[in-house]
């Protein structure tokens, strides 16, 4: 995975977040959770680290904006 940008948590609210899970189906069911409640620039696909086990996955989260709040 590329380092993480300082763009990416410039202000308070911004995060990022590293799913490490056993298999794509359940990166993807993390990402959907976090996804459901924040405004979230989702994966499209995870990634393998050779010699360590199962699949990654980044997303980036803004914090300050729940689903279904009027800013």
């Amino acid at each position: 995975m590329k380092p993480i940008s300082e763009a990416h948590v410039a202000q308070p609210g911004l995060a990022v977040v590293d799913v490490a899970a056993c298999d794509d189906q359940t990166a993807f069911a993390v990402q959907a959770l976090l996804a459901g409640r924040w405004a979230t620039a989702s994966a499209d696909r995870t990634n393998r680290v050779p010699g360590e086990p199962g699949v990654r996955l980044r997303c980036y989260l803004d914090v300050r904006q729940e689903l279904g709040s009027q800013l």
